[in-house]
């Protein structure tokens, strides 16, 4: 790889990752909840789960794709689906009624996604798969594992600070999100915008 090809590999990686999608937007709504170090695991899966994932497409999973085309479209359906989910939970992680109702009979309070959580979710996120197929495409066409290995550790390298950023907006964000209705109306506009993100995923 030249050193023109690197430096395109790098601006690939990180205008794919600064710029929102689900990852970001669910990080930025955790920071602002849980703060920067509850959401830790969050950003480590996100980070880690997304070099597993590059290096898995690298290594065979594009060639499933070509061969069962239906694989893609299910795998859209599950994404849509898992994605709405997530808004809906997004939207009722600060909701002051279900607290209540949950401090009242002992049910468990809203906790962070895990890093195992984040780390399976790469998986059904639409945006992910499009920043991986499109690294892998593009600058491993050879699909040779070193090639594929240093693809996925440039978009780690890049990637985990870039989403991280996102976290340590939604925790600076807790300045203005100093009452229970404002951390709801703000965590209702991060599912809304969540759910928006699909749109690129139903038309296509």
């Amino acid at each position: 790889m030249t050193a023109e090809m690197y430096a395109a590999l790098a601006l690939f990686c990180f205008v794919s990752s600064i710029t929102p999608g689900p990852n970001n937007l669910m990080l930025m709504s955790s920071g602002a909840t849980f703060g920067f170090r509850r959401t830790l695991p969050h950003m480590l899966g996100v980070g880690i789960g997304f070099v597993v994932m590059v290096i898995l497409v690298g290594i065979g999973l594009m060639q499933l794709f070509d061969l069962f085309p239906v694989s893609y479209q299910i795998l859209k359906v599950i994404s849509v689906v898992y994605l709405l989910y997530l808004a809906y939970k997004i939207a009722h992680s600060s909701d002051p009624v279900k607290t209540s109702e949950n401090q009242n009979d002992g049910t468990q309070q809203p906790t962070p996604i895990t890093f195992l959580q984040a780390a399976a979710f790469q998986w059904v996120n639409p945006k992910a798969w499009t920043m991986a197929l499109t690294a892998i495409s593009v600058y491993a066409p050879s699909q040779q594992f070193h090639s594929v290995l240093l693809v996925a550790v440039i978009f780690g390298a890049i990637n985990l600070p870039c989403v991280s950023s996102w976290t340590l907006l939604g925790q600076e964000l807790q300045r203005v999100l100093t009452n229970q209705q404002r951390l709801q109306r703000f965590n209702w506009t991060m599912a809304a915008l969540l759910v928006l993100s699909l749109y690129p995923v139903v038309i296509s």
